[in-house]
Order: structure tokens, then sequence, then C-alpha cells
């Protein structure tokens, strides 16, 4: 036996026992006649004592050889400790050591194995297994456990069952860019690793199993960001016979659930909004709604006058950020500067101080007298002591900009609170959206949403306007889960696939299968699919999803612990019939 107890269990109701315990070498401390040492493990630390007059001497010797992180098992008997420490479950007692045996010797660690470590975030991802160890990190893993505990329970228990799908699938041209693997059985044909068990869960409604979830790895192959990694993890979630009120209903109740075993927090009714308003609002199809800042559209009021940079612009929009009335020049222009950047990329930005006096002072004076401005208060829900932000540009490009100003002066402002939760549903998204570079519709979610059926007659004179049958879960300005109702019958996906660019023979030959086994009674079915990675980090108070990975990859893609991607044996490659022209 190596440990009768944990390091993170003992207290002073077991003094005069006697244990066996190991662990890791967190510290330790030598007083020439007495060493204290720190083991840790995954449930805590414990102090161990060597003392002269009690400890073997030859263990007392052993122990002055013991590095940081060292491997040990040491057998002794519980006492109590002089000095307590209160931050601690085992702080009131102390092992009084016995037997010593080293298990492993370690090397200096890189980097310090503690809450504050002195570890740049590249050389902790080069030694993962090392930052693993840190409190942060393995709390962070466990509490994606917990997470992911609190799932299949719900799920479950609303008699959900969880099916595995396929990881070596097809191709499709739908979507970001797949990871591809090479068959060596079938010469110069390749799998896709899955972006989403998608067609692989309505096949399940086909089969019957109407009510299916699975905690499943995908991959995309594309840019990555702090909430983006090339392989992620979704709650993926199908289920046949239900309109999208039913499947929103579940959903609510999962994430209510979530918030209320792990946060201690009660949650209400979900709050709904279309995506119309929600750009019309926000500027961005998942707003953060735990704060105001809404934006005030003043074309009407602000378009009458000779200032030429308001006359000539798609759109006029503003946003009042409280208290921001006592923000000096500078300030301001540090905030125009803000919006200048290239990943803003406005051109510039108008204000209005709304003083105390009810007077108000702006940087369009010459063109625009207290009435107008007044107006502009009033639109944007400006109040005394308020600042007023607009920007004026293109509608889409200018929204998108707003949006940014927002979420970073409510970053500045401290209205992002991460212990506060506000969750919102956002619908009625668009079927279809115009692609600039290859000139024609692709779909907005997938190929398989259906349309809202009063729409459908609209796809073939205003493809544009038709609305998806579709639904984003939105927390704290994250989309957090999306899905939709999808096409169970094989005329309309096929309408579907054509009115996305695609010929009969490539619809039949991408996605002939899932059209087929329509023709066998498929009933109506939709679901949805979390962001699992992301779900996590935000329940955790974060919006970075690495530290809730266990092995994560970097920026690039990479992972650098154990340096991949990597270039392949010249045999494999011949094996597989790959040929590489690398000049």
């Amino acid at each position: 036996m190596y440990r009768s107890h944990s390091c993170g269990e003992l207290q002073a109701k077991d003094i005069n026992k006697e244990v066996i315990l190991a662990g890791w070498v967190q510290k330790s401390r030598d007083k020439g006649f007495m060493i204290w040492v720190d083991l840790r493990d995954r449930y805590g630390i414990t102090q161990l004592i060597f003392d002269e007059e009690r400890t073997p001497a030859a263990v007392v010797e052993k122990a002055k050889t013991l590095g940081r992180e060292f491997v040990i098992q040491v057998k002794g008997l519980v006492i109590e400790r002089e000095s307590k420490n209160p931050n601690i479950p085992t702080g009131d007692i102390e092992i009084l050591v016995k037997e010593l045996t080293i298990l492993n010797e370690a090397i200096v660690p890189p980097f310090t194995i503690e809450d504050n470590t002195d570890g740049g975030e590249d050389i902790r991802m080069k030694y993962r297994y090392l930052d693993i160890r840190r409190n942060p990190v393995k709390n962070s893993l466990m509490f994606r456990h917990q997470v992911a505990m609190h799932v299949r329970n719900y799920l479950s228990h609303e008699g959900f069952i969880e099916v595995e799908t396929p990881y070596l699938i097809k191709s499709t041209p739908e979507g970001a860019r797949d990871f591809v693997v090479p068959s060596r059985m079938n010469e110069g044909q390749f799998y896709a690793l899955p972006q989403s068990p998608q067609t692989f869960k309505q096949l399940l409604m086909v089969g019957g199993m109407d009510k299916y979830f699975q905690i499943v790895k995908c991959f995309r192959d594309e840019d990555l960001r702090a909430d983006r990694q090339p392989e992620f993890t979704q709650i993926d979630c199908e289920m046949a016979f239900v309109e999208q009120e039913d499947i929103l209903n579940i959903f609510e109740g999962l994430t209510r659930h979530l918030l209320q075993e792990i946060k201690g927090i009660t949650i209400g009714d979900f709050p709904r909004m279309t995506y119309d308003e929600a750009m019309r609002t926000y500027g961005n199809d998942k707003p953060d709604i735990r704060f105001e800042m809404k934006f005030g559209e003043l074309n009407e009021i602000a378009q009458h006058k000779d200032f030429k940079v308001f006359n000539d612009a798609e759109l006029v929009v503003g946003i009042a950020v409280p208290g921001g009335a006592s923000y000096t020049r500078k300030e301001i222009d540090k905030l125009v500067d803000w919006v200048k950047r290239p990943q803003v990329g406005a051109l510039g930005m108008v204000y209005v101080k709304c003083n105390e006096d009810g007077s108000y002072k702006s940087s369009v004076d010459k063109f625009y007298d207290q009435d107008d401005l007044a107006k502009w208060a009033s639109t944007t829900g400006a109040k005394a002591g308020d600042l007023i932000c607009i920007l004026s540009g293109q509608t889409h490009k200018v929204r998108a900009q707003l949006s940014a100003l927002r979420m970073e002066l409510a970053e500045r402002l401290g209205l992002r609170n991460p212990e506060e939760f506000a969750p919102l549903w956002v619908v009625d998204f668009p079927l279809l959206e115009w692609d600039e570079e290859t000139e024609r519709y692709h779909a907005m979610h997938h190929p398989f949403t259906s349309p809202k059926p009063e729409d459908i007659s609209l796809l073939e004179s205003k493809p544009g306007d038709v609305r998806a049958n579709a639904y984003d879960l939105v927390l704290n300005g994250n989309e957090i889960g999306g899905g939709s109702i999808r096409i169970h019958d094989k005329e309309t996906q096929a309408l579907m696939f054509d009115y996305l660019g695609f010929t009969p023979e490539e619809a039949k030959e991408q996605f002939g299968f899932l059209m087929d086994a329509f023709q066998y009674g498929a009933p109506p079915h939709g679901g949805l699919a979390f962001g699992f990675d992301r779900l996590v980090a935000i329940l955790g108070g974060q919006e970075t999803i690495r530290d809730y990975i266990a092995f994560p990859k970097n920026n690039s893609g990479r992972d650098v612990m154990i340096d991949a991607p990597a270039n392949i044996d010249k045999d494999q490659l011949k094996e597989l019939n790959i040929k590489l022209d690398l000049q």
C-alpha cells in the first residue's frame, strides 16, 4: 500500500494514528536538528516533521537529500502541530516521520510549482504536466469534470441517451476547413475529422433514438483565439418530435441546473431577442446584457445639418457611457485612438458630454445646437454626467465597431462581473448570408437548418430575407450554444442544397446518405450543441478556455509539449501513397 490517506484529509481527530502518505515534495526547511517538508498530492498538503530526537538518524539524513518535486512515501504518526496553519484543512496536524522511501528523484523544475508561479505561458505550455500540478490548473480540470457530471446527470434524467458517433467521416465543403486523414487501404482517399456529429445525430433520430446526447470532441482547421482551439468539446444534443419551444425549454433547464448546482445562483425565465433586434440594439448577435449602453440610432436627428461625416453615413449610432462626462480630453482622445486601431477600424468618434447642469458640450458644437444634442441624449438614454460616444459609416461595419467599444468601456468600468450571469436566447437568424468572395449564399448555421415555414415562399424572390428556425444561447456576451429545427424531408433538403449552389450530383455525392434516410420516415427533429470548453470557462469566471483543457494547443495550433504537428517518416508517406513536393 503506497498510502493510507491523502495529503488533504488528516485533521485533529486523527492525532496518534499511524499513517502512510505519498506525494511530491512542495518545499523543505532544514533547521539542522529538525526538518519540515510540505508533502503535496492532488488533495492537498500535509506537513512532515523529521526530528533528530524522535526520528531515526538514517531517516533524517535521507530527508536532507530531498529536493523539490521528489516523489516520496512516508510512514509516521499524526501529531498536533505547534504552529498551526488555518489556511489549509490539514493545518492542525503534522506527521512525525518514522520511515522515508524516495520513490523517484526529480531535477529542478523550470518554474515554481506554486499558485503564483514565475513561469511564463510558453514555458508552462511546454511542461504542461508540471503546470497541472499547480492548484489553479488542477482545480480548473476538476471543475470541468464537475460540470460534465452535472450535464450527464441532467440529460440522463430527462431521458437522453449518450451515443458515440464516428471520428473518421467524410469531408464536406460547408463550414470551416476539415482536418483530413489519409486512408492506407483506400489509395488516394481521405477521411475527415468531424467538425460536429451533425448528420449522424440526425440519422439517430431517423433510427428512432428520440433523445440523443454526447460530450464529444470536434475538429476545425481554423484561425485560433483565446476561446477557440483546433480540437474542442461539444455537448451535442438532438431530439425528435419537437418544436423550437421544446428545445429551448430543455436547455434553459440545463443551464439553470448548472448555475444552481455549481454556482448556487437561481435564474428565472431567459429573455429572448430576435437577431435583428440584437444587431440593432447591441451591434452583434451575442450581446452581453449584464449592463445597458444600448445603441441609439441617430440618423433622423443628426443628418439635417452641414456635417458631411454624418450626412454621408449609412448609419449614425451612439451609446451613453455612465459617468463618462468626467473624462478628461486626454482620456477621450485615448478612446478615439482606441476605435481607430486596425482591430476596430473606425475613422473617428464624435462625443457629447452631458453636464450635470443640463447643458451639453460636444466635439461638433460648430454644427449642432443644444436642442440637437438633447435629442441625441434622449435617443441614447444618456443622463446628466454621462458621455455619448457616436460612430458613423456603413451599417454593418459601424455596428461592429461600436459593439467593440461598448465591450471595452464595460470592461474599464467594471460592468462585466464574472460572478453575475445573464443568459439570453437570440432567435430568428437569417437562413442564408451572402459571401462576397464566392458571390453566392451560404448557410448561416448549416445546410440542414429548416427555414421558418412562413418564409419558404421567399426563397425564390428574397433569399436574404428568409429566417431560419434557429436559435443561439448567449451567456455574458458569449455564444455558448446554438441549434435549429432541422429539415426532415428530402424535397426541402434538395431545395436548400439548390439555393446553396449545389448541383443535384454534388448534393447526392456529399449528402446522399442523409437524403436517402429521409425517405424511410424521418421524424420532425431539432437540437442544440453547447461549446463545452467555453461554458466551463464562463462558469469558472473566465473567458479563456485554455486552462480548462488538460493539454491545449497554442495560438498557432501547435502542441509545444509533444512538438506536434510534425513531419512523418518517408516510409509512412510511401505507404499512404502521399508525395510531398516541398520546393
